[in-house]
């Protein structure tokens, strides 16, 4: 009996820290705007790392801003899939 209710206690507990963490995990990420990020943080896109950042900027120094995130297929290395993994995490100011 003692054990079903230190059992049934720890899952109480397990059950109302994950649901106290819920929200922080749940944290909106304002999007990063591609047509002005430094390199570390297009870096932190999905699909995108050093390299592939360094490239966007380059395409986007020599051939102008993008405008959608489609244009960022014009970067060698990102195809449709990495764009519509990052779609909803970039911003197309200027």
């Amino acid at each position: 009996m003692n054990m079903t209710l230190k059992g049934t206690l720890a899952a109480l507990l397990l059950s109302i820290s994950l649901g106290l963490s819920s929200g922080v995990l749940a944290q909106e990420v304002a999007p990063i705007n591609v047509n002005t990020a430094d390199a570390e943080l297009l870096a932190e896109l999905p699909g995108i790392g050093p390299s592939r950042a360094e490239a966007i900027i380059e395409e986007r120094e020599s051939n102008g801003a993008f405008e959608s995130a489609d244009d960022l297929a014009r970067v060698s290395g990102i195809g449709p899939a990495t764009v519509d993994r990052m779609r909803d995490q970039v911003a197309f100011e200027e």
